[in-house]
């Protein structure tokens, strides 16, 4: 399996340091998988500019959160759980609902057991949802329109995913408490 370096800003190629600036403007911190992944430019930005689209749509923080942990456990990407445990818990996710998501579980909250619900259906079919997973969705409280959206968070958070379980980066320090395995 080739190893790849954790770039930090100033020893990633050229095309990918705006973003990894980027990155630790909003985090604080480049993460490691976004460090693994600067070794690409073109998957850097790419992945970039997905989820600036992602997080400028219709779903809430929370939401978008609950959507990305869901599809971490879905693809079995240790460093993307714990990285989207860490943020759902900031985003305010009752922890019983993080742990019911890492569990394979559903959230005990109605709105967000039918979105995560989906979203891991639309994985495990490979986008063949039938029409009462939609109906389950709309039924509570998200717009049809919504579901299209998803595949957008599911896009995203594939690249992460793919990208974490290809290359294996370390926990950061802040992660190790939400450390998990398939």
């Amino acid at each position: 399996m080739p190893s790849y370096p954790i770039h930090s800003i100033a020893t990633a190629p050229e095309a990918a340091r705006p973003v990894l600036d980027q990155l630790e403007k909003t985090f604080g911190m480049v993460p490691n998988l976004a460090g693994v992944m600067a070794n690409s430019p073109e998957l850097i930005k790419a992945f970039a500019g997905l989820f600036q689209q992602v997080h400028s749509g219709t779903f809430t923080e929370a939401e978008i959160q609950t959507l990305l942990l869901t599809n971490a456990v879905a693809n079995a990407c240790d460093w993307a759980v714990a990285f989207h445990t860490l943020l759902a818990l900031k985003e305010g996710l009752a922890p019983a609902d993080v742990e019911a998501i890492r569990g394979r579980g559903v959230p005990a909250d109605r709105r967000l057991a039918a979105l995560s619900g989906l979203a891991r259906t639309l994985i495990e079919t490979r986008g063949y949802v039938s029409g009462d997973d939609r109906e389950a969705f709309v039924a509570a409280g998200f717009r049809r329109e919504q579901a299209l959206e998803i595949l957008a968070v599911t896009a995203a958070s594939t690249i992460t995913n793919y990208a974490g379980s290809m290359t294996r980066p370390p926990l950061e320090d802040v992660l190790r408490p939400h450390a998990w395995r398939d």
